[in-house]
C-alpha cells in the first residue's frame, strides 16, 4: 500500500481518525515515542499491527484513552490506588495494568486477562482518540526489536508500505516508552517497565513502589510478560551493543583495547572532550539520554557501526528507564570493570 504522510492540522487528524475507524493502521506521535495506532477493540485491526511490526503475539499492547474515566468501559475492576495515580499522572507517560473485560480482545492483551491503560498527553494523539471514538492500541511504530521511533521519518523508514498513514507531530518529548505499573495492594505498585514517571515520583502517591526483577534481568523460562518490553530483545540496532559499567578512565582503556574497524562508543556529553576514539554522545543527564537514546542508536546504524560500547547510565530516576532499554538492546551483555 501507499503510506500517506499527514500533518498535524485538524483536517489531516480527521483523516487519520477515519483510517482507524475503518480498521486501518496509522503511525501517531505521542509524548513518549511514535505509536502504531489501531482500534484496540477490532481484532483484525490489531492483527495488522502485529503483522506490520513482526511482533510476537504474546507481547501485549497498551490501550490509549482520551480520559481515565473511560477505563471502566474496558476493565472489570479498578483499584482505588489506580484512580489516585491517574489523578496525579494522567494524562501523561504512565500505563496502569488492570483486569480487562471482553471489550478488549485477547489478541490485544497478548493472551493475558489484563490490559495496560494509558491516557496520552500529546495533543495529536489525544485528538485522534477523540475524533475516532475508539480505544487505540499503539505499540511503538518500529519493526519489532529495532529502536523505537521518535520522529515521523523513523516511522516512514520502518513502516512505509505497511500501514495506511503517518502523522508528523514533530520530535517525541520524552524519547522512551511510558512507565508501566501493576497495582500490588491497596498502597503498593510494581514497576514493570520504567519510564519518565519514576519510582520517586510514584512514591508521592504509593507507600511502596517495587521494581520488578525483569527490569534489569531476563524473564525466566516460561514466564509470561505482563508488560511490553519485558520478554524479548528490544530496542536494538543492527550493530552489536555492549554495555560497560566503569569510570571514564577504565572505559577509555577498555575501548582502546577492543577498538577497530566499525567500533563506536556511545558516551556522555561530559566525556567527549577527552574521549579519543570514534563516538557519539547521548546527553548530559538522564532526561536528555532518554530523549536522544533511540535516535542515536539509529544514527549509529546509519554511520556503519558494527559494534558499540556504551557508557552505562545511572539506575536512579529516569536513568533506570535508559539503563533498561540499553540492557535489552545489548541482549543483557554487560561488562563490569
Amino acid at each position: 500500500m501507499d503510506t500517506v504522510l499527514l500533518s498535524d492540522n485538524e483536517a489531516d487528524l480527521i483523516k487519520a481518525a477515519e483510517f482507524i475507524k475503518n480498521g486501518n493502521i496509522v503511525g501517531i506521535p505521542t509524548e513518549t515515542v511514535y505509536g502504531l495506532g489501531a482500534d484496540a477493540s477490532n481484532e483484525e485491526a490489531v492483527r495488522k499491527v502485529f503483522e506490520a511490526k513482526g511482533r510476537p503475539a504474546d507481547n501485549p499492547l497498551i490501550v490509549h484513552l482520551a480520559d481515565f474515566s473511560q477505563a471502566s468501559e474496558y476493565t472489570s475492576f479498578i483499584p482505588e490506588l489506580a484512580f489516585k495515580l491517574a489523578d496525579k499522572f494522567c494524562p501523561g507517560p504512565l500505563t496502569i495494568v488492570l483486569p480487562k473485560n471482553d471489550r478488549i480482545p485477547m489478541i490485544t492483551s497478548g493472551g493475558l486477562d489484563t490490559v495496560g491503560i494509558r491516557v496520552p498527553s500529546h495533543k495529536v494523539m489525544h485528538r485522534i482518540i477523540e475524533l475516532s471514538g475508539r480505544p487505540i492500541a499503539a505499540p511503538s511504530a518500529n519493526t519489532s526489536g529495532y529502536p523505537s521511533p521518535t520522529s515521523a521519518a523513523h516511522v516512514m523508514r520502518d513502516m512505509n508500505g505497511k500501514i495506511s498513514a503517518v502523522v508528523d507531530g514533530g520530535s517525541s518529548e520524552f524519547g522512551v516508552e511510558s512507565t508501566v505499573i501493576a497495582i500490588e495492594s491497596e498502597n503498593t505498585a510494581r514497576i514493570l517497565r520504567p519510564g519518565c514517571i519514576t519510582k520517586e515520583m510514584l512514591e508521592q502517591v504509593c507507600s511502596e513502589v517495587i521494581i520488578d526483577h525483569a527490569i534489569l534481568h531476563e524473564l525466566e523460562a516460561g514466564q509470561k510478560a505482563a508488560s511490553p518490553g519485558m520478554k524479548y530483545k528490544h530496542y536494538s540496532p543492527k550493530a552489536d551493543i555492549i554495555m560497560v559499567e566503569s569510570d571514564l578512565e577504565k572505559f577509555i582503556s577498555y575501548v582502546g583495547e577492543h577498538n577497530g574497524e566499525g567500533v563506536y562508543s556511545l558516551i556522555f556529553n561530559s566525556d567527549s572532550e577527552v574521549f579519543p576514539y570514534r563516538n557519539m554522545t547521548y546527553g548530559k543527564d538522564s532526561s536528555e539520554q532518554a530523549h536522544l537514546l533511540f535516535q542515536r542508536l539509529r544514527e549509529l546504524d546509519d554511520a556503519g557501526a558494527k559494534k558499540v560500547y556504551v557508557r552505562a547510565p545511572e539506575t536512579s530516576g529516569v536513568g533506570l528507564a535508559v539503563y533498561n532499554r540499553l540492557i535489552r538492546a545489548a541482549g543483557f551483555e554487560v561488562i563490569r570493570i
